[in-house]
Protein backbone atom coordinates (compact mmCIF):
# COMPACT_ATOMS: atom_id res chain seq x y z
CA UNK A 1 0.00 0.00 0.00
CA UNK A 2 1.17 3.50 -0.94
CA UNK A 3 2.64 5.86 1.90
CA UNK A 4 0.15 8.37 2.91
CA UNK A 5 0.65 12.03 1.25
CA UNK A 6 0.36 14.68 3.78
CA UNK A 7 0.85 18.47 3.80
CA UNK A 8 0.53 21.72 5.62
CA UNK A 9 -1.74 24.45 5.44
CA UNK A 10 -1.29 27.71 7.30
CA UNK A 11 -3.07 31.15 7.15
CA UNK A 12 -0.40 34.15 7.28
CA UNK A 13 0.17 37.34 8.32
CA UNK A 14 3.98 37.66 8.88
CA UNK A 15 6.83 38.59 7.33
CA UNK A 16 8.77 37.49 4.52
CA UNK A 17 11.30 35.30 6.30
CA UNK A 18 8.87 33.69 8.76
CA UNK A 19 6.87 32.81 5.86
CA UNK A 20 9.72 31.24 4.21
CA UNK A 21 11.10 29.38 7.29
CA UNK A 22 8.11 28.02 7.90
CA UNK A 23 7.50 26.55 4.71
CA UNK A 24 11.10 25.30 3.80
CA UNK A 25 11.02 23.25 7.30
CA UNK A 26 7.69 21.27 6.65
CA UNK A 27 8.88 20.64 2.82
CA UNK A 28 11.94 19.64 4.26
CA UNK A 29 10.29 17.07 6.54
CA UNK A 30 8.48 15.97 3.87
CA UNK A 31 5.52 17.46 3.46
CA UNK A 32 4.01 16.95 0.29
CA UNK A 33 2.57 20.35 -0.54
CA UNK A 34 2.30 23.44 1.59
CA UNK A 35 -0.82 25.56 1.72
CA UNK A 36 -0.24 29.30 2.30
CA UNK A 37 -3.01 31.44 2.45
CA UNK A 38 -2.54 35.00 2.62
CA UNK A 39 -4.79 36.85 4.57
CA UNK A 40 -3.94 39.94 3.23
CA UNK A 41 -4.30 38.96 -0.50
CA UNK A 42 -1.99 42.34 -1.18
CA UNK A 43 0.91 41.12 0.57
CA UNK A 44 3.84 40.97 -1.27
CA UNK A 45 5.36 37.49 0.39
CA UNK A 46 2.58 35.73 -1.58
CA UNK A 47 4.91 37.32 -4.60
CA UNK A 48 7.93 35.62 -3.17
CA UNK A 49 6.44 31.88 -2.86
CA UNK A 50 4.47 31.40 -5.89
CA UNK A 51 5.40 29.26 -8.62
CA UNK A 52 7.44 27.53 -5.50
CA UNK A 53 7.51 23.68 -6.12
CA UNK A 54 4.97 22.20 -3.96
CA UNK A 55 3.68 25.27 -2.09
CA UNK A 56 0.32 26.54 -3.18
CA UNK A 57 -0.51 30.51 -2.34
CA UNK A 58 -3.77 31.24 -2.11
CA UNK A 59 -4.76 34.82 -1.91
CA UNK A 60 -8.20 35.58 0.27
CA UNK A 61 -9.09 38.19 -1.61
CA UNK A 62 -13.01 39.61 -1.66
CA UNK A 63 -13.43 37.44 -4.58
CA UNK A 64 -12.01 34.52 -2.41
CA UNK A 65 -14.42 35.18 0.08
CA UNK A 66 -17.51 35.21 -2.09
CA UNK A 67 -16.89 31.93 -3.88
CA UNK A 68 -16.28 30.33 -0.39
CA UNK A 69 -19.13 31.84 1.99
CA UNK A 70 -20.15 34.97 0.65
CA UNK A 71 -18.55 37.40 2.55
CA UNK A 72 -15.04 37.73 4.41
CA UNK A 73 -15.52 36.27 8.13
CA UNK A 74 -14.66 39.33 10.29
CA UNK A 75 -12.58 37.45 12.93
CA UNK A 76 -9.01 35.79 12.39
CA UNK A 77 -10.00 32.27 14.11
CA UNK A 78 -13.42 31.69 11.72
CA UNK A 79 -11.02 32.87 8.61
CA UNK A 80 -8.86 29.94 9.51
CA UNK A 81 -11.62 27.11 10.03
CA UNK A 82 -12.86 28.14 6.97
CA UNK A 83 -9.74 27.90 5.11
CA UNK A 84 -8.84 24.81 6.64
CA UNK A 85 -12.25 22.88 6.30
CA UNK A 86 -11.80 24.01 2.22
CA UNK A 87 -8.34 22.36 1.95
CA UNK A 88 -9.48 19.32 3.83
CA UNK A 89 -12.44 18.57 1.24
CA UNK A 90 -10.87 19.45 -1.68
CA UNK A 91 -6.96 18.17 -1.47
CA UNK A 92 -5.36 15.32 -3.11
CA UNK A 93 -4.11 14.13 0.32
CA UNK A 94 -4.25 11.46 2.74
CA UNK A 95 -3.56 14.17 5.67
CA UNK A 96 -3.31 17.89 6.63
CA UNK A 97 -1.61 19.59 9.88
CA UNK A 98 -3.10 23.03 10.38
CA UNK A 99 -0.66 25.60 11.59
CA UNK A 100 -0.18 28.91 12.09
CA UNK A 101 3.33 30.31 10.80
CA UNK A 102 5.07 30.07 14.19
CA UNK A 103 4.54 26.36 14.93
CA UNK A 104 6.99 23.58 13.66
CA UNK A 105 6.26 20.03 13.87
CA UNK A 106 9.08 17.86 15.04
CA UNK A 107 8.97 14.10 14.76
CA UNK A 108 10.58 10.30 16.12
CA UNK A 109 10.13 8.98 12.80
CA UNK A 110 8.30 9.97 9.12
CA UNK A 111 5.35 10.89 9.32
CA UNK A 112 3.84 9.37 7.03
CA UNK A 113 5.28 5.98 9.18
CA UNK A 114 2.90 7.61 11.53
CA UNK A 115 0.03 8.16 9.47
CA UNK A 116 0.34 4.97 8.40
CA UNK A 117 -0.08 2.87 11.94
CA UNK A 118 -3.66 5.16 12.63
CA UNK A 119 -6.78 2.74 12.58
CA UNK A 120 -8.98 3.50 9.81
CA UNK A 121 -11.73 4.97 12.06
CA UNK A 122 -9.14 8.01 13.25
CA UNK A 123 -10.11 11.08 11.74
CA UNK A 124 -8.14 13.62 13.41
CA UNK A 125 -3.76 12.90 15.01
CA UNK A 126 -3.09 15.51 17.70
CA UNK A 127 0.42 16.87 18.40
CA UNK A 128 1.69 17.67 21.56
CA UNK A 129 2.57 21.71 21.80
CA UNK A 130 5.93 22.98 23.75
CA UNK A 131 6.69 26.60 23.76
CA UNK A 132 10.16 28.01 22.80
CA UNK A 133 12.20 29.92 25.12
CA UNK A 134 13.98 33.23 24.87
CA UNK A 135 17.86 32.63 24.79
CA UNK A 136 19.51 36.17 24.23
CA UNK A 137 22.99 34.76 23.72
CA UNK A 138 21.32 32.82 20.48
CA UNK A 139 22.73 33.66 17.01
CA UNK A 140 18.88 35.05 15.02
CA UNK A 141 17.81 31.68 12.70
CA UNK A 142 14.36 34.01 12.29
CA UNK A 143 12.71 31.38 14.98
CA UNK A 144 15.79 31.72 17.61
CA UNK A 145 15.53 28.98 20.31
CA UNK A 146 16.55 25.90 21.39
CA UNK A 147 14.88 24.72 24.36
CA UNK A 148 11.14 24.37 24.65
CA UNK A 149 8.69 24.12 27.12
CA UNK A 150 6.08 21.12 27.77
CA UNK A 151 2.66 22.21 29.36
CA UNK A 152 1.76 20.75 33.52
CA UNK A 153 -1.07 18.21 31.55
CA UNK A 154 -3.33 19.93 34.54
CA UNK A 155 -3.42 22.65 36.53
CA UNK A 156 -0.66 22.26 38.94
CA UNK A 157 -0.28 25.32 41.89
CA UNK A 158 2.45 24.10 43.38
CA UNK A 159 4.51 22.88 39.74
CA UNK A 160 3.29 26.38 38.47
CA UNK A 161 4.78 28.24 41.57
CA UNK A 162 8.15 26.54 41.34
CA UNK A 163 8.79 27.71 37.29
CA UNK A 164 7.32 31.12 37.83
CA UNK A 165 7.59 32.32 41.43
CA UNK A 166 4.93 34.95 41.64
CA UNK A 167 3.31 34.71 38.21
CA UNK A 168 2.79 30.83 38.59
CA UNK A 169 -0.87 31.24 39.81
CA UNK A 170 -1.48 33.35 36.54
CA UNK A 171 -0.28 30.16 34.71
CA UNK A 172 -1.92 27.42 36.26
CA UNK A 173 -0.95 24.76 33.08
CA UNK A 174 2.76 26.25 32.67
CA UNK A 175 1.74 27.47 28.82
CA UNK A 176 1.22 30.76 27.95
CA UNK A 177 -0.35 29.73 24.78
CA UNK A 178 -2.78 26.86 24.36
CA UNK A 179 -2.18 23.54 25.68
CA UNK A 180 -4.49 21.67 23.51
CA UNK A 181 -1.89 21.35 20.82
CA UNK A 182 -2.34 21.32 16.64
CA UNK A 183 -3.92 18.09 14.75
CA UNK A 184 -3.39 16.51 11.41
CA UNK A 185 -6.52 16.03 9.46
CA UNK A 186 -7.90 12.71 7.48
CA UNK A 187 -9.24 14.38 4.25
CA UNK A 188 -11.98 14.18 2.46
CA UNK A 189 -14.56 13.14 5.70
CA UNK A 190 -18.05 13.67 5.03
CA UNK A 191 -19.57 16.58 7.17
CA UNK A 192 -16.53 16.64 8.85
CA UNK A 193 -15.49 20.56 9.62
CA UNK A 194 -11.98 21.14 10.89
CA UNK A 195 -11.21 24.36 13.16
CA UNK A 196 -8.10 25.75 15.07
CA UNK A 197 -7.43 22.42 17.57
CA UNK A 198 -10.13 19.81 16.56
CA UNK A 199 -12.89 19.01 14.28
CA UNK A 200 -16.71 18.24 14.57
CA UNK A 201 -19.29 16.30 12.84
CA UNK A 202 -23.13 17.41 12.64
CA UNK A 203 -21.93 19.97 15.44
CA UNK A 204 -20.28 16.90 17.49
CA UNK A 205 -16.72 17.30 18.28
CA UNK A 206 -14.43 14.44 16.74
CA UNK A 207 -12.21 12.41 19.22
CA UNK A 208 -8.55 12.92 18.21
CA UNK A 209 -7.36 10.68 21.04
CA UNK A 210 -4.08 11.21 23.04
CA UNK A 211 -1.00 13.61 21.88
CA UNK A 212 1.27 11.02 19.75
CA UNK A 213 4.54 9.79 21.16
CA UNK A 214 6.53 10.64 18.06
CA UNK A 215 4.89 13.82 17.13
CA UNK A 216 5.31 17.31 18.68
CA UNK A 217 4.64 20.98 17.84
CA UNK A 218 7.30 23.50 18.36
CA UNK A 219 5.69 26.59 18.86
CA UNK A 220 7.81 29.69 18.96
CA UNK A 221 4.50 31.96 20.36
CA UNK A 222 6.64 34.31 22.41
CA UNK A 223 10.23 33.38 21.85
CA UNK A 224 11.09 36.83 20.83
CA UNK A 225 10.67 39.49 23.24
CA UNK A 226 10.20 42.51 20.74
CA UNK A 227 7.33 40.19 18.85
CA UNK A 228 5.78 39.02 21.75
CA UNK A 229 5.50 43.10 22.90
CA UNK A 230 4.32 44.08 19.55
CA UNK A 231 1.39 41.50 19.53
CA UNK A 232 0.60 41.53 23.25
CA UNK A 233 -2.23 43.87 23.04
CA UNK A 234 -3.98 42.37 20.46
CA UNK A 235 -3.64 38.88 22.67
CA UNK A 236 -5.04 40.51 25.72
CA UNK A 237 -7.71 41.73 23.62
CA UNK A 238 -8.65 39.42 20.71
CA UNK A 239 -6.38 36.42 21.05
CA UNK A 240 -5.50 33.46 23.10
CA UNK A 241 -4.79 35.56 26.33
CA UNK A 242 -8.47 35.96 26.06
CA UNK A 243 -8.84 32.37 27.64
CA UNK A 244 -6.51 33.19 30.84
CA UNK A 245 -8.19 35.56 32.68
CA UNK A 246 -6.25 36.10 35.72
CA UNK A 247 -3.20 36.39 33.53
CA UNK A 248 -5.46 38.97 31.26
CA UNK A 249 -6.08 41.10 33.83
CA UNK A 250 -2.65 41.22 35.49
CA UNK A 251 -1.34 42.37 32.25
CA UNK A 252 -3.58 44.94 31.11
CA UNK A 253 -3.19 46.60 34.70
CA UNK A 254 0.65 45.94 34.80
CA UNK A 255 3.10 48.66 33.64
CA UNK A 256 6.07 48.21 31.35
CA UNK A 257 8.33 47.14 34.17
CA UNK A 258 5.91 44.40 35.73
CA UNK A 259 5.56 43.31 32.09
CA UNK A 260 8.88 42.90 31.38
CA UNK A 261 9.54 41.34 34.84
CA UNK A 262 6.48 38.74 33.77
CA UNK A 263 8.27 37.94 30.51
CA UNK A 264 11.35 37.35 32.32
CA UNK A 265 9.95 35.21 34.97
CA UNK A 266 8.14 33.14 31.76
CA UNK A 267 10.45 33.32 29.19
CA UNK A 268 14.00 33.45 29.80
CA UNK A 269 16.03 30.52 29.58
CA UNK A 270 17.91 31.01 32.69
CA UNK A 271 20.14 28.23 33.36
CA UNK A 272 17.84 27.78 37.29
CA UNK A 273 14.61 27.26 34.71
CA UNK A 274 16.08 24.79 32.07
CA UNK A 275 17.50 22.72 35.44
CA UNK A 276 14.03 22.66 36.92
CA UNK A 277 12.52 21.79 33.70
CA UNK A 278 14.36 19.47 32.91
CA UNK A 279 13.84 18.06 36.63
CA UNK A 280 10.14 17.82 35.96
CA UNK A 281 10.67 16.33 32.71
CA UNK A 282 9.38 19.29 30.86
CA UNK A 283 12.54 20.12 28.57
CA UNK A 284 12.93 19.76 24.94
CA UNK A 285 16.17 20.93 22.87
CA UNK A 286 16.24 20.99 19.28
CA UNK A 287 17.85 23.29 16.82
CA UNK A 288 15.73 23.79 13.76
CA UNK A 289 18.66 25.01 11.46
CA UNK A 290 15.54 27.34 9.42
CA UNK A 291 18.40 29.60 7.49
CA UNK A 292 20.16 26.60 6.46
CA UNK A 293 16.63 25.00 5.37
CA UNK A 294 15.44 28.23 3.40
CA UNK A 295 19.53 27.58 1.28
CA UNK A 296 18.61 24.37 1.15
CA UNK A 297 15.05 24.28 -0.14
CA UNK A 298 14.79 27.51 -1.65
CA UNK A 299 18.96 27.63 -3.16
CA UNK A 300 17.36 29.91 -6.06
CA UNK A 301 15.50 32.74 -4.02
CA UNK A 302 16.31 36.54 -4.94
Amino acid sequence: MASPRWGVAATVKAPPEQVLAFTAHHLDLGANRVWLHFDDPEDQTADIMSDRNRVTVVRCDDAYWKGLSGHRPPTHQVRQMRNITRICRRAQMDWIAHLDVDEFLLTARPIPDILADLPPDQLVLRAEPYEALYNPDLPDDIFTARHFRRGLGSPDPDRAAQLFGRFGALLPKGMLSHTVGKCFFRTRVEGMVANIHGARIGGERVFGGQFHPDLSLLHFHAEDPTRWLANLRFRLSKGAYQFLPDMQAHLLAADDQEIAAFYDAVQLATPRTLTTLQDMGLLRTADLGLRAKIGRIFPNLT
